[in-house]
């Protein structure tokens, strides 16, 4: 019976390539689904055997857990370095799009609150 190992709905392509060359490195046999266009089907990295899902779940933690490392000492640099902001940075970046963000909420909220209010 397939063993399904990680769903690749929102995963980044730089993390597939990894995770399939990790697999080929390890010898691992998986095959690939793709997610669904209009997102049906999570698509995803399968195996088949029991044992080889043992140990593929066990390579997919020790490089989840090392890539969750690596990406937060890359955000905790680029915090640092003042790159990454936040609502003030990027009002002054994207001062359209946050203004049309903050009012679709108040006029979200206005409808919503409406009925309450006229009472």
């Amino acid at each position: 019976m397939p063993h399904h190992l990680m769903n690749l709905r929102h995963v980044p392509d730089d993390e597939a390539e990894e995770i399939r060359a990790l697999f080929d490195e390890h010898a691992v046999p998986f095959y690939e689904t793709p997610p669904s266009r209009w997102g049906i089907s999570m698509g995803g990295f399968w195996v088949h055997d029991d044992q080889e899902a043992a140990r593929a779940r066990a390579l997919l933690k020790t490089y989840q857990d090392e890539r969750y490392q690596r990406q937060r000492s890359a955000y905790e640099q680029q915090l640092a370095e003042g790159q990454v902001g936040g609502f003030w940075q990027r009002l002054r970046h994207k001062p359209v799009t946050i203004l049309a963000a903050c009012v679709a909420i108040l006029v979200i909220l206005a409808f919503s609150l409406a009925p309450f209010v006229t009472l």
